[in-house]
C-alpha cells in the first residue's frame, strides 16, 4: 500500500490516531463489557477483550510516543537542535520506554516470554549480551519470520543489550505515526522492497547505497539491523527468489536454497553496503522461534499466542572472520543463512 505525503501523515493520521486512542480508552469500560458479553460467540479465550485491549494500549503508548516527540520538538527550539547528540540520546531513552512499556503489557495479556542465547545451552543472558559487548560497532543481521520481529529485535538491542539500532525497515511502517516520526529523528532507512514476481518494486542499488548511507559512522555502542531476506517467508516468494538464482546461472545455489525450511537465501547487496561503509564492524547473526505461526493479522486472530515463547538465539564473528571479496561474501552469508535455518529446526 502506498504510503502518503508527509504532510497527510503529519496532519491527519497523526491526530487522527490520538483521537481514537482517547476516544478508546473512555469507552473501555463499555466496549470490554461487551466484548466479554459475545466472548462465548468468539474461539479462544477471552480472545476478543484480550485484542481490544491490547489495540487500546497499542494507540495509547503511540499517541504518547507523538505527544513525547512533540515535547523533544519544543524543547530542542522548534526543531533547531533536534539533530544534536544530547537530542539524540533524548529520543532513543524515549523509544527505549515505549518498548519496555509495550512489552510489558503484551508479556501480562498474552503471558509471552522472550528467550534469549548466545551459545547451544539453553537461555542465557550473560552469553546473549556477551555478544554485543562494546567495543566494536555491529552488523546486525537477523532472520525476517512473522509480524513483530523488529519490534522484538529492536526491544532486545535498547533494553537487553543497551546498543543503539539503526534500523532498515518497509517504508509500509510510516503508516504508524509514532514509528514515522521517531525513525525520521534517529538513523533509520526507510525501503522499498525488491518485488518477488516479474515487476520489481523497488530494491536494486539505490537501496544498497541507502543502506551504506546508514551503516557510515556507526559508533561502539551502534548496531545496523538488516534482513537480508527482504520480507516474511512465503511459498510464492521462495520459489521467485530460487527461480531468480537459476535464471542468473547460479544452479547449486538454487539446489541448496530448496533444502531451506525456514528461512529465504538472502539477498547479500545490503549486508555488502553495509559492511563496506563500516570497515571496523563485526557481524551479528540474530535467529528467533515463536513468531513462524503468525505471518498476518488473521493468524494472530486465529493463534492468538497465548502463553508463547518467542526465542532469539545470537552468534557473533569478528570482522577479521568476514570475506572481503563480494562472491565470497554472498556465499559466505548464504552459509550463515543455511546455519540458522539448521538451528531453527532443532526447535520444533
Amino acid at each position: 500500500m502506498r504510503v502518503p505525503p508527509v504532510w497527510v501523515r503529519r496532519l491527519v493520521i497523526a491526530p487522527g490516531v490520538v483521537l481514537v486512542a482517547v476516544a478508546m480508552l473512555v469507552a473501555a469500560p463499555v466496549w470490554l463489557l461487551v466484548a466479554l458479553a459475545i466472548t462465548s460467540l468468539v474461539p479462544g479465550i477471552f480472545r476478543l477483550p484480550r485484542v481490544l485491549w491490547l489495540v487500546t494500549v497499542y494507540l495509547v503508548l503511540d499517541s504518547a510516543l507523538l505527544l513525547a516527540m512533540f515535547g523533544l520538538w519544543i524543547a530542542s527550539g522548534f526543531g533547531w537542535r533536534l539533530r544534536s547528540a544530547g537530542f539524540l540520546s533524548a529520543h532513543y531513552a524515549v523509544a527505549s520506554l515505549f518498548l519496555r512499556a509495550l512489552f510489558w503489557m503484551i508479556g501480562v495479556v498474552l503471558r509471552l516470554r522472550i528467550i534469549v542465547t548466545g551459545d547451544d545451552a539453553g537461555e542465557s543472558r550473560v552469553a546473549f549480551g556477551a555478544l554485543f559487548a562494546s567495543g566494536a560497532p555491529l552488523v546486525v543481521a537477523s532472520r525476517h519470520g512473522g509480524p513483530g520481529d523488529s519490534f522484538t529485535l529492536v526491544h532486545t538491542l535498547l533494553n537487553g543489550v543497551h546498543r543503539r539500532p539503526r534500523i532498515v525497515l518497509k517504508d509500509t511502517l510510516q503508516w504508524d505515526p509514532g514509528i514515522d516520526v521517531l525513525l525520521h529523528r534517529v538513523p533509520a532507512q526507510f525501503i522499498t522492497p525488491s518485488g518477488f514476481g516479474a515487476a520489481r518494486t523497488g530494491g536494486g542499488s539505490r537501496v544498497e547505497e541507502q543502506i551504506g548511507a546508514l551503516a557510515r559512522g556507526l559508533g561502539a555502542d551502534d548496531a545496523l539491523v538488516i534482513f537480508p531476506e527482504g520480507g516474511q517467508v512465503s511459498e510464492a516468494r521462495r520459489r521467485s527468489r530460487i527461480e531468480r538464482l537459476r535464471r542468473s546461472g547460479r544452479r547449486a545455489l538454487a539446489d541448496r536454497a530448496g533444502r531451506l525450511r525456514h528461512v529465504m537465501p538472502p539477498q547479500p547487496g545490503g549486508v555488502q553496503a553495509a559492511l563496506q561503509a563500516a570497515p571496523d564492524a563485526d557481524m551479528v547473526f540474530i535467529g528467533h522461534t515463536g513468531l513462524d505461526r503468525f505471518q498476518s493479522l488473521g493468524d494472530l486472530w486465529h493463534e492468538l499466542p497465548m502463553g508463547k515463547r518467542i526465542t532469539i538465539r545470537a552468534w557473533r564473528v569478528p570482522r577479521a572472520e568476514i570475506p572481503d571479496e563480494r562472491d565470497a561474501q554472498a556465499e559466505w552469508l548464504f552459509a550463515w543463512f543455511e546455519r540458522i535455518d539448521a538451528w531453527i529446526s532443532t526447535q520444533e
